[in-house]
């Protein structure tokens, strides 16, 4: 029998992970903070992966475990764009992880992600847990940070509006986190998909929406 709650307590150790839907795509944001228990790793670490132009992840838990689903979701996004002749549905990439961390069950995959993304049906966000739980979001922050991350999301937060009005509302909701929370900060990344595909924020566009 697994312990739901040590899985849950080993996987909410660092990190603050948050993803929303938009009327015209999804934002996925993260902090960079690597950590081990009080010792911090890396100051800034990856979490966000792009998978492919239209499709975008978000990892924490364990590095290993987390960049194995990277990895088996960017590959099979890849075969199918090959075999298919076109994208990946964002419902369907997430429940391949779903399957993939559901049959590691007994030795589970330490690893809660998010999947964002922009297809044929509109923008969406699903969130995983350690043992292949799928559910779609709107709104979504995970890690040890994300208590406080809801704290502003849920104040700030408006479905259907634009990437460009939410951009402000997830970037202080990370540094929200990452000013509150030990295991989350150094530094963040924000990326935007949207019908023009898949980018990262420069430096200058982060500075710009902090100054604001």
């Amino acid at each position: 029998m697994i312990n739901n709650d040590a899985t849950d307590r080993l996987v909410l150790k660092g990190t603050t992970t948050i993803g929303v839907v938009c009327k015209d795509g999804v934002i996925l944001a993260s902090d960079t903070r690597v950590t081990m228990g009080f010792y911090v790793a890396h100051k800034h670490g990856k979490k966000i992966y792009r998978i492919d132009d239209h499709l975008a992840m978000t990892i924490s838990g364990s590095v290993a475990d987390a960049q194995r689903t990277v990895d088996i979701l960017t590959a099979n996004a890849q075969l199918y764009r090959l075999n298919i002749g076109r994208p990946l549905p964002v419902n369907s990439a997430a429940r391949l992880i779903a399957n993939l961390l559901f049959s590691a069950r007994y030795a589970p995959l330490i690893a809660q992600v998010l999947i964002g993304g922009v297809d044929d049906t509109g923008p969406h966000v699903f969130s995983l847990d350690p043992l292949g739980s799928l559910t779609e979001e709107k709104c979504v922050a995970t890690g040890s940070g994300s208590p406080i991350a809801y704290g502003v999301l849920e104040d700030k937060y408006k479905e259907d509006t634009s990437i460009k009005d939410v951009l402000p509302v997830v970037v202080k909701a990370v540094g929200s986190a990452m000013k509150r929370d030990a295991a989350s900060g150094d530094s963040f990344d924000v990326a935007v998909i949207d019908e023009k595909g898949y980018r990262s924020l420069v430096d200058e566009e982060k500075r710009r929406i902090l100054a604001n």
